[in-house]
């Protein structure tokens, strides 16, 4: 009997990749310009063993590089390219009406700084990122996985942090934001236990200035989604550790980010600092 292969779980589901004609265009126009053409293997969002990049020639120069993980499409990536044109950007999302947006929006504003990646976040490291090429790692509002069961399938765990060290240059930053309290605690254990990454705001934001006691409080996460709440008191509630980062200013408010407010729930954010060597 031939033996069954278990594929790890996917961090993502894709939802429909179909093209409207503008934006098929767009891909067409992009494709191996902005939009990195990449041979894949047995998905579409995997790369072809054996391919690499060369990123000095991709970008025709040597830059610090900043990698986005989910970049939906690319408002944040786009704005941060603008403002930094002397850095360059490369933007991961398997979505591909998000890249093609992303392509329009870079071809549109003239951006030259910013490649495009329609694959898997974990492949593109796996496979195309050299040791330490990264200045800083960038993942915002990745899927949350709410149930229970599919919490396995979320993008921050104990391997993605190892895959994190090897790609960020010592000292190099890895910059996190989400709009759901337990995923925002997962990614504070889990970076923070690390020995490779220290967090510059251990100690802040703690206590009754926690975005996370704020959420027990009133049980936020649960109103937004319509269900029950099962308010904490203040003691229970409180949140001692803290070591939230302040907003990070160059990211800028995305629709997405604004539905989750307008949802009531809080903005969590993270940065972590690679250890030198």
């Amino acid at each position: 009997m031939a033996e069954k292969h278990f594929r790890k779980p996917l961090s993502f589901v894709r939802r429909s990749n179909r093209l409207k004609p503008s934006y098929q265009r767009t891909w067409d126009a992009a494709l191996g310009r902005e939009l990195l053409d990449v041979p894949h293997g047995d998905r579409d969002t995997s790369v072809a063993e054996g391919f690499s990049i060369d990123w000095r020639a991709e970008y025709g120069r040597i830059a610090p590089l900043i990698l986005e993980i989910g970049s939906g499409s690319g408002e944040a990536v786009a704005a941060a390219a603008a403002a930094n044109p002397e850095t360059d950007f490369l933007a991961v999302e398997v979505y591909r009406p998000g890249a093609a947006q992303l392509a329009a929006r870079l071809r549109r504003e003239g951006l030259t700084n910013v490649r495009i990646a329609c694959l898997d976040a974990v492949e593109v490291m796996d496979k195309l990122l050299p040791d330490n090429i990264l200045s800083e790692l960038w993942v915002f509002f990745p899927d949350p996985w709410h149930k229970s069961k599919h919490k396995k399938r979320r993008l921050i765990q104990t391997s993605f942090a190892e895959k994190a060290t090897r790609v960020l240059a010592p000292t190099g930053v890895w910059r996190l934001a989400t709009d759901w309290s337990d995923y925002a605690v997962q990614m504070r254990e889990i970076i923070g236990s690390s020995s490779t990454f220290r967090n510059p705001h251990v100690g802040q934001r703690a206590g009754e200035h926690s975005p996370l006691t704020k959420v027990r409080m009133g049980d936020l996460d649960a109103a937004s989604l319509g269900k029950e709440t099962h308010p904490m008191p203040l003691e229970e509630a409180l949140d001692t550790e803290g070591g939230w980062a302040p907003r990070f200013a160059a990211r800028v408010a995305t629709d997405f980010e604004q539905k989750a407010l307008h949802a009531g729930r809080m903005i969590f954010d993270l940065s972590f600092i690679r250890r030198p060597s």
